[in-house]
């Protein structure tokens, strides 16, 4: 990964280089992913390698299918129930299919697997030529901020991973990320599918997982989703800041983003990465930002501004 790469002209393409065991970003609903063949262990190392993320943090496999889902994961009815949400912005944390010709490192070892089916046609058709299941997390460097355009993951990996450019993404934040216990639902990561949305289909309670859980599914460490910058949360801008602000009314002579000034939380969420990058790209050294209702998409908003604002190792 010393020379910059060259970027895939086709889907075809795209798929080639994975059959081959190399790695490419391609597009998703929620962000853009940096996929590998899940059954091909040097190239799973090889996202761990590329983005520095931690060995045990283990990775969500896509799928074009639930016949190709089955074939890696146990499905109980009641599971099969939960993923008639599929293809969509949710990640099922399942019981691992013995066999199932994973690599063990995109699992981290554990005997569960997460697993979604994207709701974006590029990345069905990629996945689907393939024809192996892809293990992608997002394309960025580990901890730091997600890509939601081709663009942000050429500057985040300095060009040198190739991405199937297929436009923004849509939703803006990652899935929301479910493990199925028997006939329980519980919630390991807020995300795209707001969890009172899953309940109102479902017509089944969503609990909420212990903030100091064990790490079972990606997106679970304190420290995630962070921009260069220092962030202060529920804050009043200072001057020399940057300002990601929420609502009508803001007044600010500094950088500033409005997430929506319509207080749309489907705008918000959709527009988070794509304007803490730009506001980390204007080099201020601390991001203030407006508070954020704790409702519907606002608790994926908040899980990773939380994440984006803990203690980090610079």
């Amino acid at each position: 990964m010393n020379q910059p790469s060259i970027d895939p002209k086709s889907l075809e393409d795209a798929a080639a280089l994975l059959r081959a065991g190399k790695l490419c970003a391609f597009p998703t609903e929620t962000v853009y992913g940096l996929g590998a063949d899940a059954m091909d262990a040097d190239a799973v190392l090889s996202i761990y390698e590329t983005k520095g993320r931690p060995r045990f943090n283990p990775l969500i496999i896509h799928c074009a299918d639930l016949a190709m889902a089955e074939t890696i994961a146990e499905f109980s009815p009641f599971a099969r129930r939960v993923a008639a949400l599929w293809p969509g912005s949710l990640t099922l944390v399942l019981p691992a299919k013995p066999g199932n010709g994973l690599a063990d490192v995109a699992t981290a070892g554990l005997d569960t697997v997460a697993i979604r089916i994207p709701d974006h046609p590029v990345a069905l058709a990629l996945i689907a030529a393939v024809g192996r299941p892809l293990a992608a997390p997002s394309a960025n460097p580990s901890g730091r901020l997600s890509p939601t355009t081709a663009y942000q993951v050429r500057l985040g990996f300095k060009g040198k991973v190739p991405v199937l450019d297929g436009g923004p993404c849509r939703a803006g934040v990652e899935s929301t990320i479910i493990r199925i216990e028997g006939e329980r639902l519980v919630q390991l990561r807020a995300g795209a599918v707001a969890r009172e949305e899953i309940e109102r289909l479902l017509g089944v309670v969503v609990e909420v997982a212990e903030k100091d859980a064990a790490i079972v599914a990606p997106g679970m460490l304190a420290s995630h989703y962070a921009p260069n910058a220092l962030m202060r949360l529920d804050a009043e801008p200072q001057p020399g800041e940057a300002y990601l602000a929420f609502g009508r009314g803001v007044e600010f002579a500094g950088v500033t983003r409005n997430l929506s000034p319509d207080g749309d939380l489907h705008e918000a969420a959709r527009n988070l990465f794509s304007m803490l990058h730009e506001l980390d790209a204007a080099g201020v050294g601390t991001i203030a930002v407006a508070p954020i209702p704790e409702w519907g998409l606002g608790e994926a908003i908040n899980d990773r501004l939380q994440r984006a604002a803990a203690p980090r190792d610079l």
